[in-house]
């Protein structure tokens, strides 16, 4: 009887994502473990990947500093958004377990060099680094606690632009977050602000671009409105390197393209230029 024939199990292969990083530029293969090693880096080509909030706080801050404020501040869905594609509130649940944060910006204290700051960074595998009103919560609540421990503020940024799920609402945060970083500066403190890949829409228009210093990575997308959509409206053909982070700063909309592996040293240098 069946049931009493051995029986192999077939072997479990996981799928070859699980195992390999391609470069999204040269598309070069690399062993997830390489990838890693090398931060998030392409060793062929030097392509800048995409980083987790969690990824990037682990390189920035010194070991075991940083400690999370604001983690209960999330999302809202106020106009009970749904479209074809199912309910917003769902779409959000889904992220939150997928990523394991319960917003697009992820705050908290710690020191970088031994030097006390409030930290900020953004992820885009959150619903495109959206800009939601529980984003710009944490982000202003940030600035509120840095003004009273007297911390400097960095922040990096990385979002498709504000999140229309949340209508008016998720606009009206790019003033709330530029109103809250003029007051951090009008107490005295400074404001880096790092702009990784990509960083467009309404966060590109708001908090990204008001640092004391702007700085970004090679290569790294940062622009408004999206390329086809400028070309059709103002008929003509951009420059191949147009919204690059080379462009920008080229241009003078970028203070400083910093490699990821100088960036905790840069900023470094410039907390200890400022005296904190």
């Amino acid at each position: 009887m069946s049931w009493f024939e051995a029986t192999k199990d077939k072997p479990k292969i996981p799928p070859a994502k699980a195992l390999w990083a391609i470069c999204p530029k040269c598309k070069s293969h690399f062993s997830k473990e390489a990838w890693k090693a090398h931060g998030g880096i392409c060793p062929k080509c030097n392509y800048h990947g995409r980083l987790s909030a969690r990824e990037r706080i682990a390189q920035i801050a010194d070991a075991g500093s940083f400690e999370e404020i604001c983690r209960e501040v999330g999302y809202s869905d106020h106009l009970h958004f749904h479209d074809a594609t199912g309910a917003y509130a769902d779409k959000v649940k889904a992220t939150i377990e997928k990523t394991g944060e319960g917003e697009s910006v992820t705050v908290g204290t710690c020191t970088i060099e031994k030097h006390p700051v409030m930290l900020g960074v953004m992820d885009f595998a959150f619903m495109g680094g959206s800009l939601g009103t529980g984003t710009g919560e944490r982000i202003a609540r940030a600035c509120e606690q840095a003004i009273k421990e007297r911390r400097p503020l960095v922040l990096f940024s990385a979002s498709g632009g504000a999140r229309m799920h949340e209508g008016i609402l998720s606009l009206l945060q790019m003033a709330k977050t530029s109103a809250a970083i003029a007051r951090l500066k009008a107490a005295g403190l400074p404001y880096i602000s790092v702009l990784t890949d990509p960083t467009t829409g309404g966060v590109s228009a708001s908090y990204a671009m008001l640092g004391d210093i702007n700085i970004t990575e090679p290569r790294a997308l940062i622009g408004f409105a999206g390329r086809r959509v400028i070309e059709n409206t103002i008929h003509q053909k951009l420059p191949a390197d147009f919204q690059s982070a080379e462009y920008l700063e080229k241009h003078g909309f970028i203070d400083k393209i910093v490699e990821r592996k100088d960036m905790k040293r840069f900023i470094a240098k410039m907390l200890e230029y400022w005296g904190f």
